[in-house]
């Protein structure tokens, strides 16, 4: 069998394209399963999120079914865009498909690298698909969530601050430490408001304020995190309340401004008041920063936060690769140990017919013989067999342990015509082989030293 994926990302396709692409929940079962019945795949996931959509894919090892998989997402696909997608598409094969999702899993291919919502998503992804995966898909998307916690807990990758919402997050926790149990209120109700709103709420914001000019707008988003909704005139009063603003709004001149806020500060009693300005143009009055005891940052002091946490992810990047590249490591050697057991019992039961209709020739030849004789030569025959498959049988599972084993089945089966029958036809001729032969994509016996 081979293990691939095909697909698109940010990187590959525009924004227009990966829309068409994308698979509703309802769409991605039927998808599946039309793939594994037109294609000769054995197992299929998808991985659908607004910036990717993957097939992994398990191909069967009968030789007219290579390339069909690839083949068919990408005609699919080109369904989906109206047009040619193959310029659209990678594929990745065997280790490099693993260590695909293992670093997609981890956030290390990603917008924003080590961004942690992708993990749940590979989990999901892998939960939809489960009635059309088996055991080689299976193992790898738990090995995949596996290898992302081990990034996220011993690297840095994902840590720190790296959008401007979150960033602001991070700046108000500089200030009052925690923010369990603080009161909000976000000024606005667009997409940057919304992420704030729940970077705010994961937090532990005990109670969250959204003003804004169109009321019916704040208060779908209020509802959404259970915040409270407030007309844009009433917001200034409940500057009293809130330990942290954040301002995102669309207007076209700064709408905050020292006498709007010094009436608040006033009735705070020495109380620090975090306004967090995340606009452009901005909304609020750079003189706003210069009352007593409020702390205003803008875009620019957000972007420098995000841009040192940024660094500091990038230069883990490389501690990241060699988490990936071991946990990629370690689910090949269970690979070629899957791939190792039928070919052994295959070898031994070829071994087998060739000792028994050996053995009748020779029993024909020397005549009669009594039953103590005919059991001499059995014992002698079967015990020959077993010290000649004993040492070979020995050394191919060490090689499966020690990530030797995929090139080593390859030349097993080579040498002893393994994918034939015996009337010399393959074995993929007739009835499809049940044997598991994963394609590694190298000669019989090359080493695996230096690939990942």
């Amino acid at each position: 069998m081979a293990l691939i994926v095909v697909g698109a990302n940010h990187r590959t396709a525009p924004i227009e394209v990966r829309e068409r692409f994308a698979y509703a929940t309802s769409q991605q079962g039927p998808a599946l399963a039309q793939l594994r019945a037109a294609a000769g795949v054995r197992e299929a996931a998808l991985l659908s999120t607004c910036n990717r959509t993957e097939f992994y894919l398990v191909e069967g090892d009968r030789t007219e079914d290579a390339g069909l998989a690839a083949a068919h997402v990408e005609r699919a696909l080109g369904a989906r865009l109206g047009a040619d997608a193959s310029s659209h598409l990678y594929v990745r094969r065997d280790r490099d498909a693993a260590g695909h999702l293992f670093r997609v899993a981890s956030g290390l291919d990603s917008m924003i690298v080590g961004e942690a919502q992708i993990q749940g998503q590979v989990r999901d992804a892998w939960e939809r698909s489960r009635e059309h995966s088996g055991a080689m898909l299976n193992r790898l998307f738990q090995t995949a969530l596996l290898t992302a916690s081990r990034v996220r807990t011993e690297t840095a990758v994902a840590r720190g601050a790296a959008s401007v919402s979150s960033a602001a997050v991070q700046l108000s926790k500089q200030i009052f430490g925690s923010l369990q149990g603080r009161r909000a209120m976000v000024l606005g109700a667009g997409e940057m408001a919304e992420l704030a709103l729940e970077c705010l709420t994961r937090e532990g914001v005990r109670a969250a304020i959204v003003a804004n000019r169109t009321f019916e707008r704040a208060d779908e988003l209020a509802r959404r995190y259970g915040a409270t909704a407030l007309h844009y005139d009433e917001c200034w009063s409940g500057l009293r309340q809130v330990d942290v603003v954040i301002c995102s709004t669309s207007a076209p001149h700064a709408i905050v401004s020292p006498d709007q806020v010094r009436p608040a500060v006033a009735a705070r009693g020495g109380r620090p008041l975090c306004i967090l300005d995340i606009a452009l143009p901005r909304d609020v009055e750079p003189a706003v920063g210069e009352l007593e005891n409020v702390f205003l940052y803008d875009l620019d002091d957000l972007r420098a936060v995000v841009a040192a946490n940024l660094e500091r992810r990038h230069a883990e990047l490389p501690s990241a690769e060699h988490v990936i590249a071991s946990e990629v490591e370690r689910y090949w050697e269970w690979v070629a140990g899957l791939a190792t057991v039928p070919v052994l019992t295959r070898f031994r039961a070829e071994m087998e017919r060739v000792r028994e209709q050996e053995l009748a020739h020779a029993m024909r030849k020397l005549g009669a013989l009594g039953p103590a004789e005919r059991e001499a030569v059995e014992y002698l025959s079967r015990s020959l067999m077993n010290k000649f498959l004993h040492e070979p049988s020995v050394r191919l599972r060490a090689a499966a342990a020690n990530g030797r084993g995929l090139g080593i089945v390859d030349a097993v089966r080579y040498l002893f015509a393994l994918d034939e029958g015996t009337d010399g036809r393959a074995s993929g001729a007739g009835a499809p082989s049940t044997d598991v032969h994963v394609h590694d994509g190298r000669a019989p016996g090359a080493s695996d030293a230096g690939e990942h």
